[in-house]
């Protein structure tokens, strides 16, 4: 038995050292999975007034959106840049990515989840929550 144990304790260390275990063709990748893995590298990158928005039953543009801040542009495009990295990583998944040129607002659609991440100012003209949030709380 702890022969059988240490193989597989090996076994699981080799597997994390080899690459991404959920793949896009796992039951795993499903969009609550996705949109876990977006909130938790937000919060990870310091993302400031993380709202989600379940869109299923909407839209038909994905099944969640996601709108966040960032406090400069660099960190704007930093966050987005972190993210659409560890999701091509973690779940074989390619983003879209719009905006990264000024950093004012970026759009990162990973095809159901779609994020938006803004500077302060720019969040606040544009109020982007008020569109898809009964009476605009989040």
């Amino acid at each position: 038995m702890e022969g059988r144990l240490l193989s597989l304790n090996t076994d699981v260390a080799n597997a994390t050292d080899t690459g991404p275990i959920v793949t896009s063709d796992s039951p795993d990748a499903t969009s609550e999975a996705l949109l876990a893995r977006i909130l938790t590298s937000l919060d990870e990158d310091k993302a400031e007034d993380i709202v989600q928005v379940d869109l299923r039953g909407k839209t038909s543009i994905g099944d969640y959106m996601v709108i966040c801040s960032g406090r400069s542009s660099r960190q704007v495009v930093a966050l987005a840049e972190k993210m659409v990295e560890r999701l091509k990583h973690e779940f074989d998944r390619a983003s879209k990515v719009e905006g990264k040129d000024t950093g004012d607002w970026v759009l990162v659609d990973t095809g159901d989840v779609i994020v938006h991440i803004f500077r302060p100012e720019v969040r606040d003209f544009y109020q982007l929550e008020k569109m898809w949030v009964p009476g605009g709380s989040a």
